[in-house]
């Protein structure tokens, strides 16, 4: 099947990248130029716009920020509904189960079949092709497009049939890890406040009870050295968020736990951090707390 990739940022280009390594053939379009030359010096097909795309590719993936860019990249002026070639269209993004469906319902009407494969794991991950990936739709597409998504995938996790499961399992693993680094940021703030050594606490957790993947990870690699380098822009985070929100209210299932993480997010975003680094989060807690973690990493 001849490949097509749509949205190759900062966490599409190394997918991108990794299945163009794995099948030497790779049609690419992006907004921004500048995105897309790192794949054109490795002999990808820049095309001129996401029709352009779907008139060469079989399977066409899209790797979009926001919903707005979503629906265009379908629906809009030279979307893939346009193309002639395509068969199979892959969502990676985080879009909420509405969005989704909605364009499954375009596409289901010019024939074209989609899965809803949304990503997760970060950058660092996807250039290493460690991503981890949660497919949903028919059976046989999956079982098509599964040998693409391995070459930048580590663990690919089918959870069944209909588009739009994918995205609640997504939405919910996001929100975990959002509540995991808020968590982790209390906590440490706290012990250090009152006086104990940082890395002896964190040292603590990670042995014990209290170990989750901000504490493994995020706090030590970007939060610790005061980098705030996660790659994981405040205003993808925000997006992500309000989907969890929407899912929670649509399917009518307490979160209050979540709410408080949410309610947290907000006033990073009032604090002015929409520009930022979801791992600057802690500043909320630092600000409440009237203290600020030592730097105990370069």
């Amino acid at each position: 099947m001849k490949a097509g990739f749509i949205g190759t940022g900062s966490i599409g280009a190394p997918l991108a990248t990794n299945i163009l390594d794995q099948e030497k053939s790779l049609a690419v379009f992006d907004i921004n130029p500048e995105a897309t030359k790192s794949l054109a010096e490795k002999q990808a097909r820049i095309l001129p716009s996401p029709k352009a795309v779907a008139d060469e590719a079989e399977v066409v993936f899209a790797c979009m920020p926001t919903m707005e860019s979503f629906h265009a990249v379908v629906t809009g002026t030279n979307g893939v509904l346009g193309g002639e070639a395509m068969k199979t269209f892959v969502n990676l993004g985080t879009m909420g189960t509405e969005a989704v469906a909605e364009v499954e319902a375009d596409l289901a009407a010019k024939g074209i079949a989609m899965l809803d494969s949304p990503i997760t794991g970060g950058v660092q991950r996807a250039w290493a092709g460690d991503i981890t990936v949660v497919s949903s739709g028919p059976q046989a597409i999956f079982d098509q497009v599964e040998p693409l998504l391995q070459s930048f995938a580590r663990d690919i996790h089918y959870v069944g049939p209909e588009i739009g499961q994918a995205q609640l399992v997504k939405i919910a693993n996001n929100i975990m890890s959002f509540t995991n680094l808020v968590i982790a940021c209390e906590a440490l703030v706290m012990v250090a406040k009152g006086g104990v050594d940082l890395e002896k606490a964190l040292g603590v957790m990670n042995s014990g009870s209290g170990q989750n993947s901000a504490t493994l990870s995020k706090v030590p690699n970007f939060v610790l050295n005061r980098a705030f380098n996660m790659e994981a822009p405040m205003h993808i985070i925000e997006k992500d968020a309000v989907l969890w929100r929407m899912e929670a209210e649509r399917l009518e299932t307490p979160q209050n736990v979540a709410a408080a993480t949410y309610q947290t997010m907000r006033q990073a975003l009032a604090m002015g951090l929409k520009g930022g680094d979801l791992s600057e989060i802690v500043r909320v807690v630092e600000r409440a707390a009237n203290f600020e973690l030592p730097k105990t990493r370069d």
